[in-house]
């Protein structure tokens, strides 16, 4: 009998990942997964943490790794889980993220607009079934939440599923943020099943409030950090001027017939279902390649936006506790209308407000709940002496204004 498939991918983070059935290796060599990797994880990141340049295929990978090691644990310990449901999870894993279209959350809304991405990653996944004769109906099943051990899904999407298990690890390790450490080799190993539902053991309660406060921090000081938050603004700024010209019959020439036609909505919303090929095709460089074309394009706001977006000639952010009073708002809009010779409408695109919400835990979305040896179970938030209780399981709310400061001069 000759010797099963196998692939072996050297990754920075944890070493080698395998590979070693022959349906995980059509699925990494179908387009539509290597898509992933002309998408980067962090978006902007990369502005201020030069090292942020991993893509979606490095998490992708990464996850499933945890995923590959979380099961062996799970079934180390007695817990029933099939081969059929071994390769369901780890293929759901794999393709979790299958959805996210260029610049990721950033653009979420914006190219394809009432449609989130967790559902675009179904459709992809369903086409995936089809072209490999319905061998990923588990894997569906799992990350609908549809399967009947519900734990297998919490270790695809809930609070402690390997997805955030990797995004923290990968994205502290490769900012060289050291606060997004966590200890993800031994929640793995504290993993268990009680009653159905996924749950750690007493001895892992450290490094699960270890695990929520790093997450906690990661947020604040590199995904909401405010230059990334003002790049990703600018971007959705810059798409939205276009989509407006589009609308006037001004000609906006893109770098590609894809972004294109996402851009031209005339219709209304696109019907993803049925441009799902399209969605497949389009990634990071279609749109920053057509934004250098765009900082030569004859409309000033699109032009001057997408030059200071490629030349990282930011908008300035500020963060406050309460919204910014009107007045401030509009003293910014009136100086740029002076700067740029725009009015007071353009000057929209130039300045503004809005706000940013980050939660540590919140226990009515999924529960953390912690398995004892005498058999209780208790959430997170409710054991003696936790340090997630109350005060972390409140969302902190954050008000930011955008504005320009001074004019680009032209290279």
């Amino acid at each position: 009998m000759p010797p099963s498939p196998r692939k072996i991918i050297n990754d920075p983070v944890y070493g080698f990942i395998t590979l070693d059935h022959p349906l995980l290796l059509d699925i990494i060599a179908h387009p539509y997964y290597q898509r992933l990797r002309r998408i980067h994880q962090m978006a902007f990141a990369h502005l201020v943490y030069p090292g942020a340049v991993h893509t979606r295929l490095h998490h992708s990978l990464g996850a499933y790794h945890l995923m590959c090691n979380a099961l062996a644990e799970l079934q180390r310990k007695g817990v029933p889980i099939s081969a059929e449901e071994e390769l369901g999870a780890k293929i759901a894993i794999l393709l979790h993220d299958m959805g996210h279209g260029p610049f990721s959350h950033a653009l979420e809304n914006v190219l394809i607009r009432d449609v989130r991405h967790e559902d675009i990653s179904i459709l992809i996944m369903e086409a995936l079934n089809t072209c490999f004769s319905g061998q990923l109906e588990t894997a569906i099943r799992i990350f609908r939440n549809e399967h009947p051990k519900r734990y297998l899904h919490q270790l695809v999407s809930g609070q402690l599923d390997t997805d955030r298990m990797d995004y923290l690890t990968r994205d502290s390790f490769f900012t060289g943020v050291s606060e997004g450490v966590i200890g993800y080799d031994r929640i793995l190993k504290m993993l268990t099943v009680h009653e159905g539902e996924l749950m750690v053991e007493e001895k892992a309660i450290y490094s699960i409030e270890k695990f929520l406060v790093s997450r906690r921090l990661m947020y604040w000081q590199v995904y909401l950090h405010k230059t990334v938050l003002s790049a990703e603004k600018m971007l959705v700024k810059i798409l939205e001027r276009a989509k407006e010209l589009i609308s006037k019959k001004v000609f906006v020439p893109t770098s590609s017939p894809i972004l294109d036609f996402f851009l031209k909505e005339e219709a209304g919303p696109i019907p993803i279902e049925q441009h799902l090929d399209k969605f497949c095709h389009l990634d990071d460089y279609d749109v920053m390649g057509t934004i250098k074309n765009w900082v030569f394009h004859p409309d000033k706001i699109l032009a001057t936006l997408s030059r200071c977006l490629i030349d990282r000639f930011l908008l300035k952010v500020r963060m406050q506790a309460t919204p910014f009073d009107e007045n401030i708002v509009q003293e910014h809009k009136e100086r740029v209308c002076r700067q740029l010779s725009i009015t007071m409408e353009e000057a929209a695109y130039f300045v503004f407000t809005g706000q940013t919400t980050n939660t540590t835990y919140d226990p009515s979305d999924e529960e953390i709940n912690i398995l004892f040896r005498d058999g209780t179970v208790k959430d997170i938030s409710k054991v003696d002496n936790a340090l997630i209780q109350q005060t972390l399981a409140s969302a902190v709310k954050k008000f930011y204004i955008c504005f320009l400061n001074t004019v680009p001069v032209p290279g």
